[in-house]
């Protein structure tokens, strides 16, 4: 058995664990055969009693005991919703700060145009109705 074949199955199962299958439905039971099918091989492809596919029926077996535990799904679940938490609060922080800048760069130009002018500008009022000072 060539070494391409064994990183296809591994590949599979790794699909498999993430919901994210090509061939068989998403969420389908972990098991040999929808491994097999996942990896583009028929039904029945790993067998027990080939010695090559040894790691390969024991990474199935934890996969498979691991898809059956409701508390690890919900893990999963409350992990991914984490962490597309912690990214729109990046995100978030990012335009924020943007904003400011953009908000102080107005400022200064506001002030170098009343000096240049001689007119008062009417200043950049903040969300409270008092206007921004220059620090």
């Amino acid at each position: 058995m060539q070494e391409q074949t064994l990183e296809d199955y591994f590949s599979a199962l790794k699909r498999l664990i993430k919901s994210e299958s090509i061939v068989v439905p998403r969420g389908a039971r972990i098991c040999n055969d929808s491994v097999s099918m996942e990896a583009g091989r028929g039904k029945g492809a790993i067998k027990k009693s080939r010695p090559i596919f040894s790691d390969l029926i024991v990474a199935i077996d934890e996969a498979a005991v691991l898809q059956k535990s409701p508390e690890s799904a919900q893990k999963a679940k409350l992990e991914k919703v984490k962490s597309k938490a912690e990214q729109y609060q990046i995100e978030l922080d990012a335009a924020l700060a943007r904003e400011l800048c953009l908000l102080r760069e107005i400022f200064e130009l506001r002030i170098e145009l009343s000096r240049l002018t001689g007119k008062n500008i009417v200043p950049i009022l903040g969300g409270s109705g008092q206007s921004i000072s220059s620090s």
